[in-house]
């Protein structure tokens, strides 16, 4: 992941709006429900990044660290999606949100022994939030255009430097 901070605008109302939402939160499951909540009607757009950051790297999707909270309370991060490119299956270490803001983003859902339970195309001006347990997914960019999400963890990522808790593998994922 990339370390850039940027201070636009459209990153200070969001940052202000994760503070505002996160001190109403009770726990995990809450704090990614009250900050997709939040974040739901100031999403920005992609032009958050640069014209640089914007173009991805066609060996798989990027990320741009965007801000850390000093406090270690959440990060801020966006990730570009050429087409076709995908996460493996994983969770994660902490709650987070999701707010696509082009592209589609195609996400998979698993159980823990990682039948399939659900699909869904996120699209841009969604945001959704979910917490673990229960957070096991894989995103697949599968249009024709780059996919940009900004993505809100519940810790540091400049500190512990991936949201992913550990990969998985199973033939059930591909029934």
């Amino acid at each position: 992941m990339t370390a850039t901070i940027t201070a636009t605008p459209a990153l200070t109302g969001v940052t202000a709006a994760v503070r505002t939402a996160l001190r109403t939160a009770a726990d995990w499951n809450e704090a990614a429900h009250v900050v997709a909540d939040a974040l739901r009607p100031i999403l920005p757009g992609p032009e958050i990044l640069t014209p640089e950051q914007r173009l991805g790297d066609p060996s798989g999707p990027t990320g741009h660290l965007l801000h850390a909270e000093p406090d270690g309370s959440f990060s801020v991060t966006a990730v570009i999606w050429r087409p076709g490119q995908a996460t493996g299956i994983h969770d994660h270490i902490t709650w987070c949100v999701v707010g696509v803001l082009q592209g589609v983003e195609h996400e998979e859902l698993f159980d823990e022994h990682l039948n399939r339970t659900g699909v869904s195309d996120n699209r841009p001006g969604e945001v959704s939030g979910f917490a673990p347990p229960g957070d096991i997914h894989r995103i697949v960019n599968t249009g024709t255009e780059t996919a940009i999400s900004m993505h809100v963890y519940g810790t540091d990522l400049s500190r512990v430097g991936s949201s992913a808790r550990r990969y998985y593998e199973s033939a059930n994922a591909e029934k």
